[in-house]
């Protein structure tokens, strides 16, 4: 079951600007991607799999982790998230890291090809996260683990909600229905879980990462940072008049004002990491 044709044009929307801001996401979420390493159990010279893998993170940080005999895949459906992924491992000069177009429920590879899986923030948008998690239990090999990374709860989270609840103000945005592709889709404690044991993952575990989100730029520039990145947001902006648009986004930056540091950004954040292995001696 592959993503509906909008769902890929909102992000091909936003592919530019995560290549744009890609050094400044990697410094954000290089706590998540450590925490990914350490719960699938990636070492060097291993074959990794990074599925929804957008402008090439976490991979391309993987990439140095398993060193010049591993390799990286990294896979997304939208064509322009991974040409900026290309371009990147051009930039840096990396031999061990490919990316390609592909969807999560449908992987290209034969049966028993990882050393491990992960994906960061790519699970909760499946069209069918049972079928995307049993392909990549299949591409696994036997013993081997995946590790997911999913937002905790919303509120939890002020890196999201700070924007939101300034939008909302202006922008009618009811919840999304239980089950629908959403940043917080996954949020619940256990849900995510309950896919891996679903979709025949051996001793499913989850666990709670808190840690800070940190930028190193002004409240500015991160308002710039979001707002480009965010196809939601832009259209929900675009909605406003001109003075509505001003005045939402005085609020935004005093908002934000309450985490900015004398070295950037810093915000409190949780997010759950869940793994499962498959099944069969490592």
């Amino acid at each position: 079951m592959q993503p509906d044709q909008e769902v890929i044009n909102r992000w091909s929307g936003s592919a530019p600007y995560w290549e744009k801001h890609g050094e400044i996401i990697e410094q954000m979420f290089a706590p998540i991607t450590q925490a990914l390493v350490e719960d699938a159990q990636i070492g060097r010279q291993h074959a990794v799999l990074d599925i929804a893998t957008g402008a090439g993170e976490p991979a391309l940080s993987v990439a140095a982790w398993v060193g010049p005999e591993g390799k990286v895949f990294g896979i997304d459906p939208v064509p322009e998230m991974v040409a900026g992924a290309r371009r990147a491992t051009e930039r840096f000069g990396l031999k061990n890291a490919q990316f390609d177009v592909a969807f999560a429920d449908h992987l290209p590879f034969p049966a028993d090809t990882f050393d491990a899986v992960i994906s960061r923030f790519g699970v909760m948008f499946f069209p069918s996260p049972v079928d995307a998690v049993r392909e990549m239990l299949r591409v696994l090999k036997p013993g081997r683990k995946l590790a997911l990374a999913v937002w905790h709860l919303a509120e939890r989270n002020p890196f999201h909600w700070t924007l939101s609840r300034v939008i909302e103000r202006y922008v009618d945005s009811p919840p999304p229905a239980p089950d629908a592709p959403d940043a917080f889709r996954f949020a619940r404690p256990g849900k995510l879980a309950e896919v891996l044991t679903k979709a025949g993952a051996m001793a499913p575990s989850e666990r709670l990462l808190q840690f800070s989100i940190q930028a190193p730029i002004s409240v500015e520039d991160y308002w710039t940072l979001r707002y480009e990145w965010s196809e939601k947001l832009r259209e929900k902006i675009a909605m406003l008049s001109k003075e509505q648009a001003d005045e939402a986004k005085r609020q935004v930056l005093e908002a934000f004002r309450e985490y900015s540091t004398d070295r950037g950004m810093r915000f409190p954040a949780e997010v759950l990491i869940v793994s499962g292995a498959k099944s069969g001696p490592a």
